[in-house]
This record gives structure tokens, sequence and C-alpha cells, in this order.
């Protein structure tokens, strides 16, 4: 009796461990993409990773290495906040503001050359990839003459997440973007 019993939570057991949580599927039978949770962990960690890999990218093709701005991190993370109170992913602040504008409001004083946006549910290694695939994006990273950046978030309790990179050179006077956000550019 005691082997049967325990043969039978052998079975129950090893069925469990079998059955396995299944995605929840879409109206096209694939399963339903997840949102990116970011964790307090993770908000740690994802400016590191941002860094590796954008210098990664950038020594394929001899560009300068970037270093982590705090001042431009400062002005991402604003608009980030901003794009998800107006809930649209633009270059403008809901008071007009530019990205020159925030950059000089965080008391950067290097020159902007850039910034990338996006609203997404993904992590900042797929929006990071997103932006490699277009040109104008690809350009704010890949600019030799940027030379820091900044990153932000917010992320919505829906999971929804505005993302911002400001790239900029360090040393002189903000100027007027080139090649990155550009009207139109960046999203």
């Amino acid at each position: 009796m005691l082997r049967l019993s325990t043969l039978a939570l052998v079975s129950v057991l090893a069925l469990a461990a079998c059955q396995q949580p299944q995605p929840q599927l879409g109206p096209d039978g694939q399963p339903l993409p997840v949102a990116y949770k970011i964790t307090p962990r993770e908000e740690a960690e994802i400016p590191g990773r941002v860094l590796g890999q954008i210098n990664a990218l950038r020594a394929n093709v001899a560009a300068p290495a970037m270093m982590q701005s705090p001042m431009l991190d400062a002005a991402a993370k604003v608009h980030a906040r901003d794009m998800a109170a107006q809930n649209r992913a633009w270059h403008f602040g809901s008071d007009g503001s530019s990205p020159l504008d925030r950059v000089r409001r965080q008391g950067y004083s290097g020159h902007l050359v850039g910034e990338n946006i996006s609203e997404t549910y993904e992590n900042e290694i797929t929006t990071l990839n997103a932006w490699m695939q277009t040109r104008d994006t690809r350009d704010v990273i890949m600019d030799p003459r940027a030379t820091e950046f900044g990153i932000g978030w917010y992320q919505e309790p829906s999971g929804k997440i505005w993302w911002v990179l400001i790239t900029g050179g360090a040393g002189g006077a903000p100027t007027a973007m080139a090649g990155g956000f550009a009207p139109g550019a960046g999203i």
C-alpha cells in the first residue's frame, strides 16, 4: 500500500511539472506579447546595458565611446514622463519645449546631437535595436560627434514604456541639432 501511494504521488508530481502555463494567444493564433516590467533592480541596470550596447555598436565603426551624462539622463526622464502625460511620442514638450530647451534646463553645457523617442511595451535593448533599424534614429546613436548620452523612461501601470535617448558632445554651448532630432525624426 505504501508503495502504491508513493507511486501515485510521484505520478501526480510528474504531471504537475509537465503542465506549464500556456501563453495567451491572439486572434492570429500567435502568443500575445508580455509587457516588459521594469523592476527596481532593472532600473539600476538599464543605463549600463544601454551604454555597453551603444559603445559596442560604435566600436564597430571606430566612433568614440560615449559616457553617460546625469544632465542628459535628467532631461530624458523629464521628457519620457511628459510624453506619457500627453499620450503621444513626439519631440516637443507639453510646454512647447524642444530637446535643446530641455537639456539647457538641466544645465547641460555641451552641444546637443539628437534625441530618440519610443512608445513600446519592450525592453531597452529591443528598443535600441528598433532605433538602429532606421537611418535617422541610428544617426543619433552613431554620430561621431556624440560623446555623451542620457537615457530616460517612464512605465505606465499598463506596462507601456516611454523611452527617450539623448546624445550630446562635451564642450561648447548647446547648439541646434544635426542628424538626430530633426523635426519628424527619432521616433
